[in-house]
């Protein structure tokens, strides 16, 4: 493998699991923290996030956010909550997650039209999004 690779994947790990150690805080209400809750669909209460799950938040802030809205709650703009009984495992098993993000899917429940698929996203990458997504869904009441 690349050393370059090797060192650029080791300092990435590195600053999730600080990022994940120095933001010890209790669990929070997104819609009375974050601005952009103002789009938000759902009340979302945080759990700790930290292993697989923390580096799955990273790329969901940066890949899936836009969407699917801050900490999963929706955007009314955009798409829909994933922290939402209808996501939970029984209905939306994990692989229906992975084939979404690598297929897109139809508009099925909500109203904001198709999901195209999402490039650049590893089926690891997905996992760990997942990871992110079920702990969520947990600490409110959905699995």
């Amino acid at each position: 493998m690349n050393t370059k690779y090797l060192i650029l994947g080791a300092s990435a790990v590195a600053a999730i699991a600080a990022f994940t150690f120095l933001r010890s805080e209790s669990p929070k209400d997104i819609s009375q923290t974050d601005p952009a809750a103002s789009t938000a669909m759902a009340a979302v209460r945080m759990p700790e996030i930290e292993g697989n799950a923390a580096v799955g938040q990273t790329i969901f802030e940066s890949v899936c956010a836009a969407c699917h809205g801050a900490q999963g709650a929706g955007n009314s703009e955009a798409g829909p909550p994933l922290i939402h009984k209808i996501y939970e495992p029984s209905h939306h098993g994990d692989e229906s997650f992975q084939r979404a993000v690598a297929h897109g899917v139809r508009a099925h429940h909500w109203r904001f039209g198709d999901m195209p698929p999402v490039e650049g996203l590893t089926r690891g990458d997905v996992a760990m999004v997942i990871d992110y997504i079920r702990e969520i869904q947990r600490a409110n009441g959905i699995n």
